[in-house]
């Protein structure tokens, strides 16, 4: 099962402890994560699945490297456009906090029929709010069949 974890490249402390959290959980349940690439909620979801020895994918705005835990990068030279791969590479998507471009991926998410899960994102219709990076987590990983 591949789930993306969306959320800013800029974001608070705690927002980058539940990325983390969320990243280790996807890993432990053999999940490949697949993000943006970059810092912020990106960087800190990615540390959390490669430390707990999983699959992390990148994919870039640009040619450079992305952040430090990424198993796979994926330069697009694309920008901002690619949030629309990182949803459709996706079988599910989790939603970490965010602005506009987070805005965008959850836009495409809910288009495309993904489910979608969001702790501390934005409120919308359609996106599964959860308590706890715990519950995201679970809720994504049950929503499709492996």
């Amino acid at each position: 099962m591949q789930v993306a974890v969306i959320g800013a490249g800029d974001c608070s402390s705690g927002e980058a402890s539940a990325a983390e959290e969320i990243g280790r959980i996807l890993a432990e349940n053999e999940a490949i994560l697949i993000s943006g690439g970059m810092g912020g909620v990106m960087e800190a979801s990615c540390r959390g699945a490669f430390l707990a020895g999983g699959t992390t994918i990148g994919i870039l705005p640009g040619t450079g490297n992305g952040n430090p835990f990424l198993s796979v990068r994926v330069r697009t030279g694309m920008s901002h456009a690619r949030n629309f791969l990182v949803v459709e590479s996706a079988d599910a998507v989790i939603a970490v906090g965010g602005g506009y471009g987070t805005l965008s991926e959850i836009a495409f998410a809910l288009k495309s029929g993904k489910p979608i899960f969001g702790y501390r994102t934005w409120d919308i219709p359609g996106v599964v709010d959860c308590p706890t990076p715990r519950d995201a987590c679970i809720k994504a990983l049950s929503a499709v069949t492996r």
